[in-house]
C-alpha cells in the first residue's frame, strides 16, 4: 500500500508548461472513429443487375421521360410550328380574298348607285378600265428573268 500512497502524493515538481498554460496555437482535433466495417456487395450474377429493386422504376420513368422529351423538343415543336404556320397563312389569305371581293362589290355598287344612277355597264366599265390600267402599268415594270437591273 505504501507504494500507492508514493503514487498518490503531491509531487514537489512544478507542472509543465503544456499542462497549464493555454497555448495560442489550435489544438489538434480529435481522431476520427473509424466507420463501421461493412460486408462487400455480392457480386452480380448472370440474371441480376446492379440496380435494386426499388430503384429500376424510377430509372425506367426518368429514361422515358427523357426520351420523350427529346422527341417532343426535336420533332413535335418543329411541326407543331409549321402547321400553325400553314393554318395562319390560309386564314390570312381566305380573309385577303374575301376582303378584296367585298371591297369590289362596295365600289361597284357605290358607282352604280351614286354616280352613274342605276348604269352597271358604266360602274363595270370604269372598275375595268382602272384594273387594266393598273395592271399595265405593272407590265411595264416588270423586269426579264436573270437580267440584272441597271
Amino acid at each position: 500500500m505504501e507504494d500507492q500512497a508514493d503514487n498518490q502524493a503531491p509531487s514537489s515538481e512544478a507542472p509543465t508548461a503544456t499542462a497549464t498554460a493555454p497555448s495560442d496555437a489550435p489544438s489538434a482535433p480529435p481522431p476520427a472513429a473509424t466507420p463501421p466495417v461493412q460486408a462487400p456487395a455480392p457480386a452480380p450474377g448472370p440474371g441480376s443487375s446492379t440496380l435494386s429493386e426499388a430503384e429500376w422504376p424510377a430509372k425506367v420513368a426518368d429514361t422515358i421521360e427523357e426520351v420523350v422529351g427529346a422527341v417532343h423538343d426535336r420533332v413535335v415543336r418543329p411541326l407543331t410550328l409549321v402547321a400553325r404556320g400553314l393554318v395562319f397563312g390560309i386564314i390570312i389569305s381566305v380573309m385577303a380574298l374575301l376582303l378584296c371581293v367585298l371591297m369590289v362589290i362596295a365600289i361597284i355598287r357605290l358607282l352604280d348607285v351614286y354616280a352613274f344612277g342605276g348604269r352597271v355597264w358604266a360602274s363595270d366599265a370604269l372598275l375595268g378600265v382602272l384594273l387594266v390600267a393598273g395592271g399595265a402599268y405593272t407590265w411595264t415594270k416588270r423586269g426579264t428573268r436573270g437580267a440584272e437591273e441597271p
